[in-house]
């Protein structure tokens, strides 16, 4: 098949899906913790906890550091990529926060450029020694593909609220109808959280409203049964 005939929503579809092998299945981000503690219980909890990751939390950050990054990779503008990139790294509110983000964006950096190389994915992995946030890798991958913004950032976001949808349907217990109908639920935020980062000017502007989060993966820490890694 050539190139020029390839649909980039099948690499979007890829890189985003559970089975890439990215580790993320691994990770909870405080999910763990927030249900030890019983901030999230049952499907209304866990749909009002997420919300709030994505709009004020997490979502908004990472949302905003994707947009930025795909527009820096788009321009070609390596020196504003790469500040995105340490920008990423140093917007965590814990370790394990840290080590999430970290561990699974070189993860997709390294498989990417196996499975759908391109010279772009190579010399950020140069650059950076490998050293990227999840977000920004996404992006970047999503930027030298020619996949638009809108369409990569909402597929990431519903990636990310999907998988910690996945880890709480684990630790809940949830059954899997609420899993999914927490997901339908949580469809206007997503589209939100997306719509908020585009509108974003200058990363100086982002910030984070999510204490209790911050707080769940800093015990998660020291929790003494643990499931996930974060």
């Amino acid at each position: 098949m050539a190139e020029a005939t390839l649909d980039p929503l099948y690499r979007l579809l890829a890189w985003l899906s559970p089975a890439y092998p990215i580790g993320a299945f691994s990770y909870s981000h405080g999910i763990e913790t927030a249900v030890e503690q019983g901030f999230v219980k049952d499907r209304p909890t866990l749909v009002t906890w997420l919300a709030s990751v994505l709009l004020h939390g997490t979502g908004a950050v990472d949302g905003a550091l994707f947009a930025a990054a795909w527009r820096a990779a788009t321009d070609h503008d390596w020196q504003a990529f790469d500040a995105i990139a340490e920008r990423a790294a140093a917007w965590r509110g814990s370790a394990e926060m840290a080590l999430e983000s970290r561990q699974q964006g070189g993860s997709f950096l390294s498989i990417t450029r196996v499975a759908w190389p391109h010279p772009a994915l190579d010399a950020a992995h140069r650059r950076l020694a490998g050293e990227i946030g999840l977000p920004v890798a996404v992006a970047l991958a999503a930027a030298a593909h020619d996949i638009a913004l809108a369409r990569a950032l909402a597929g990431y976001l519903h990636a990310f609220v999907a998988n910690l949808i996945s880890a709480a349907v684990r630790s809940v217990p949830l059954g899997q109808s609420d899993g999914q109908i927490a997901l339908a639920s949580l469809e206007g935020a997503v589209r939100r959280a997306a719509a908020a980062a585009e509108a974003v000017t200058s990363l100086d502007e982002v910030g984070a409203c999510t204490p209790l989060l911050d707080w769940c993966s800093m015990r998660h820490e020291t929790q003494y049964t643990r499931l996930f890694r974060s």
